[in-house]
């Protein structure tokens, strides 16, 4: 893919193509080591890669769940689900997952507790590992009403002037989404 290139994650044990203007965060600030974060370098967008423990709900309200979990460790004044649909097995290369979902959503965010809120849409990919009892997702964050208030707002000429991330770029990466060595979940 043009304008992408395989990135490492988690030591190796991972990979997935992403835009080659995504900035790892964990270069600047200190990341959990279930994450890898990436962000656009002009835009407030992001795609975070996170295993999490594998939630015991049927697959189809899998991705609900995690939405909202994310939603409250956002402290999200506003949280909507828009969609969610399954992803064909072979639009996946992650041949470890059981099953893959798309939700897409939309949460009211203030950024590093301030008063000020950011409607973001969210695009996740939720993959099911039952047999490694995890689940991984992939979300893509995209503001699309930055508060003047918040320290994430830029002038519009600014922003216009950058080429953010599109969900077509969020769909490539989760079909490229590889697990390289299992280990990684302590086989």
């Amino acid at each position: 893919m043009a304008n992408h290139n395989d990135r490492q994650l988690y030591g190796g044990a991972m990979t997935v193509v992403l835009p080659l203007d995504a900035k790892d965060v964990s270069d600047v600030r200190e990341v959990p080591d279930n994450q890898e974060v990436f962000t656009h370098p002009s835009t407030d967008q992001s795609v975070i890669i996170e295993i999490v423990e594998y939630q015991d709900v049927q697959n189809q309200n899998a991705p609900g769940y995690h939405f909202q979990d994310i939603a409250e460790s956002n402290n999200s004044l506003e949280t909507q689900v828009i969609s969610t649909e399954e992803i064909p097995m072979d639009q996946v290369s992650m041949k470890e997952c059981q099953s893959a979902w798309l939700l897409k959503g939309k949460q009211s965010v203030s950024k590093f507790n301030e008063q000020a809120h950011n409607v973001i849409n969210v695009h996740m990919a939720l993959y099911r590992l039952p047999q490694y009892s995890t689940d991984i997702l992939m979300s893509f964050n995209d503001p699309i009403a930055i508060s003047a208030g918040s320290s994430s707002h830029v002038a519009a000429e600014v922003y216009n002037k950058c080429e953010p991330w599109t969900v077509l770029q969020f769909k490539q990466c989760v079909a490229t989404l590889t697990i390289r060595d299992t280990s990684l979940f302590g086989e």
